[in-house]
């Protein structure tokens, strides 16, 4: 490799490498940098592929810079190139900036402006989660008392660009807006000494262990460390100990209680990875620090042949997941003056309950108790908008105009103050879908998801919205996606019950009545999926079965929708304005409910 002479800070895309600083800035809309989560191999390989901007550089040349000494699989590699790209690649339209030469290595596309300012700049704003090293009382950057930041990997050759100093001005940049964000909560001098309250939200997402007997697998596990870390930072409210950090833990183990005492947080996630042959199976367990009690466990069996992917869709899970599981523990707790996150936190909690019809208007109570609080929360105004959509959308609410206005009105405010949001974008999506505005709600959900806003409803209402514009064939995946990310989602009847129509309009009888089974056993009282299942019952020869379910359709429902095949047209042909649709339901759900024994008139 020709290198260049090296630049002190690199700039494209609104992004910033700082060798000062040892981090990766991005500039946000009011102009302000601050820091991007990624490991320090990522900053590594970012730093060796953005100074030899368009030179095309081998795989070898990479790893030999990156990992000095050291032989390492070409996977390791490959991990930290997908890391980049989910950073770096997540407001571009077109193709990535790190571009992939099959047989060849990669070349960093992005235009690069190399700059030696004369002093490292100041206005550094979080990222939104925590940073969790300590400053030591001569100014020194200090992490877990004693023990070297990776105590298993040398520092590389691109990593000894990054002066002490640089990271200890943008560890103090950050750490100090990340204390006006945590309500009160200290930073910490020289060492967390336990006896102050840890934050909400807060963890530590330990180094996986492998189990497998092969040693070389350890990457995978790595992996999935680093991509939990920076998953969960994205989070609104959470505070998440830095991966380089949690890794000290692994050669220097300690109980739960005492790591919770030394870093200063709530919650500790474990986790293990067995490899065995084509199969792979990873083990986790989420505990509270100050009881050493377990609040979730769970485990993944899975075909190993595509880890990448299969890592994406555990990391994708287990995050949702964990988001669900810290916002119910939190809100559990007692606090004698509750403030606003207090609010939002037990009004999610809330409108998590079933049944939901009797949880929403506790839930919206509690979030408007949340944003009177804090009248410029986002969030307060997200999930406000949230619950009061969802119930108009379900059909759960005597008020729908004025839900849907007050919805509509709070998601502007929200994009107003936060253009970027992915949660306000997927409910402003809600709103559209709601107002029947399908097409235009479309762009919303996608727009959600480019933000990384990891929840399984989004992937879902974009497959529903597809649906009800015509694309048949695009939605099944992406409720199947949906699945993946949230199989324990309370509103999974209503996924299960859109897979079920697209496979009965695609005359996929046997699917279709599994899907609505499982549909019905998660929401026994819902009137649609039981006359959808009469008629695929009825269309797959199962007579008998699909009598009561028609029965029991008109006997839930209050507005004798099914009581001739006209009056099930009119409802049906309201919910469902394409014509591509009418035609594929004639032939399938009404000649079903004929079948079954549904009159004409």
């Amino acid at each position: 490799m020709d290198a260049l002479a090296p630049a002190d800070m690199l700039l494209f895309e609104g992004f910033r490498l700082d060798r000062r600083l040892g981090c990766l800035l991005k500039q946000g809309e009011d102009d302000a940098w601050r820091p991007v989560a990624l490991g320090s191999r990522a900053l590594d390989v970012l730093a060796i592929l953005a100074d030899q901007q368009g030179a095309l550089l081998s795989k070898g040349e990479i790893m030999a810079a990156a990992w000095p000494g050291i032989v390492v699989d070409d996977n390791n590699l490959a991990v930290q190139i997908s890391a980049l790209r989910r950073v770096l690649d997540s407001n571009r339209a077109e193709s990535s900036c790190i571009q992939t030469v099959p047989g060849r290595g990669y070349r960093f596309v992005a235009p690069v402006m190399r700059t030696n300012p004369p002093a490292p700049p100041v206005s550094l704003l979080p990222s939104g989660n925590g940073v969790d090293e300590h400053i030591t009382a001569d100014g020194q950057l200090q992490g877990r008392p004693g023990v070297p930041a990776r105590p298993d990997e040398p520092p590389s050759q691109a990593s000894r660009w990054r002066p002490r100093r640089g990271v200890i001005a943008c560890v103090i940049g950050a750490l100090l807006l990340v204390a006006v964000g945590l309500a009160g909560w200290h930073l910490r001098p020289s060492g967390y000494d336990g006896t102050r309250a840890a934050p909400r939200l807060s963890i530590v997402v330990l180094p996986f262990t492998n189990l497998s007997n092969d040693p070389p697998q350890q990457y995978f596990a790595d992996a999935l460390t680093e991509d939990l870390t920076v998953e969960m930072s994205r989070i609104a409210n959470m505070f998440v100990i830095s991966s380089n950090t949690a890794f000290t833990y692994r050669s220097n183990p300690a109980d739960t209680k005492q790591i919770g005492r030394e870093l200063g947080v709530r919650y500790v996630l474990k986790g293990s990875v067995e490899r065995s042959g084509d199969r792979i199976r990873i083990n986790i367990q989420m505990i509270d620090a100050g009881t050493d009690a377990n609040l979730w466990v769970d485990h993944f069996d899975r075909d190993s042949a595509d880890l990448f992917a299969l890592r994406d869709e555990i990391t994708n899970r287990i995050a949702w997941h964990l988001d669900a599981e810290l916002t119910t523990a939190d809100a559990d707790r007692p606090a004698e003056q509750p403030d606003a996150l207090d609010y939002v936190l037990r009004g999610r909690a809330e409108w998590r309950r079933w049944p939901p019809r009797d949880n929403y208007a506790q839930a919206i109570r509690l979030l408007e108790k949340a944003l009177a609080l804090n009248p410029q929360s986002v969030e307060a105004r997200n999930w406000l908008a949230h619950a009061l959509a969802t119930r108009v959308l379900r059909r759960q609410t005597e008020t729908p105009a004025a839900d849907i206005a007050r919805a509509e009105e709070l998601v502007g405010e929200a994009l107003t103050l936060a253009p970027r949001n992915g949660h306000a974008h997927f409910d402003k999506g809600q709103v559209l879908r709601a107002q029947r505005r399908f097409e235009e709600a479309i762009p919303e959900f996608e727009a959600a998801l480019a933000s990384h806003f990891n929840y399984p409803g989004a992937y879902a209402n974009l497959g529903w919205c597809k649906f009800l514009t015509g694309s048949i064939d695009d939605v099944i995946p992406l409720e199947e996606k949906a699945l993946r990310i949230g199989p324990d989602d309370p509103f999974l009847g209503t996924v299960y019950s859109w897979i079920g129509i697209v496979e009965l309009l695609k005359s996929h009888t046997e699917e279709a009545i599994a899907a609505f089974e499982k549909a019905r056993n998660d929401f026994n009282n819902f009137v649609y999926v039981r006359s959808f299942l009469a008629a695929a019952y009825a269309l797959g020869g199962q007579s008998e079965r699909a009598a009561a379910e028609l029965a029991e359709a008109q006997r839930l429902s209050n507005d004798n929708r099914f009581s001739s095949i006209s009056r099930v047209k009119v409802e049906l042909f309201k919910d469902y304005p394409t014509e591509k649709v009418h035609a594929l339901f004639e032939t399938t759900y009404i000649a079903g409910l004929r079948k079954a024994g549904m009159p004409e008139q």
